[in-house]
């Protein structure tokens, strides 16, 4: 399954480390364009100085560990496609360039599910794009979850509840799943 990932599941550090941690474990094939990373850079300069750097470092990183992930949207498909907000249509454009087969975004209203079907592309939030990977790999999402979850701690220095993490991170039927 290949999956365009949008800025809005990027930018957490939670959910990208889960979600890239399953396509390590080969569960998808991510997608994304330059213009997804750059809003997700640009998307954290509320969080204070310096945030963009450390995010641009990120960005930086996931480049080198996934080569292949970046796609360029075709100027034609930029040019025809519709949606309701029309600084969303690249990332559609990304999706039909890179072959995806969803878009795993937050945003459901920008993101009809008519519009994508026409495209062949489905939509999923991250908690419905992981119950598809738990269906098809249990132990492979928990052994995710558990790594992000030691290495949220101990870079935090704190301890969290792991479904107060994952609730956090807008996971909250994920949590529900890891911590029975």
């Amino acid at each position: 399954m290949r999956v365009c990932l949008d800025a809005c599941v990027l930018y957490p550090t939670v959910l990208r480390e889960i979600l890239m941690g399953c396509a390590e474990e080969g569960l998808f094939v991510p997608v994304w364009s330059a213009r997804i990373l750059e809003e997700w850079a640009r998307a954290t300069h509320k969080l204070g100085p310096g945030a963009e750097d450390v995010a641009r470092g990120e960005i930086a990183m996931l480049r080198a560990r996934w080569p292949a992930a970046e796609t360029r949207p075709r100027e034609g498909d930029l040019a025809r496609l519709s949606l309701p907000d029309p600084d969303d249509v690249h990332v559609l454009a990304a999706a039909i360039a890179a072959s995806a087969d969803a878009i795993c975004t937050f945003n459901a209203r920008d993101f009809p599910k008519a519009a994508l079907a026409a495209e062949g592309v489905v939509r999923l939030d991250p908690d419905q794009l992981l119950a598809h990977f738990r269906s098809d790999d249990a132990d492979a999402v928990r052994a995710v979850v558990m790594g992000v979850h030691a290495t949220a701690e101990r870079l935090s220095g704190e301890a969290w509840p792991l479904r107060g993490l994952l609730k956090r991170a807008r996971l909250p039927k994920l949590g529900k799943a890891v911590t029975r």
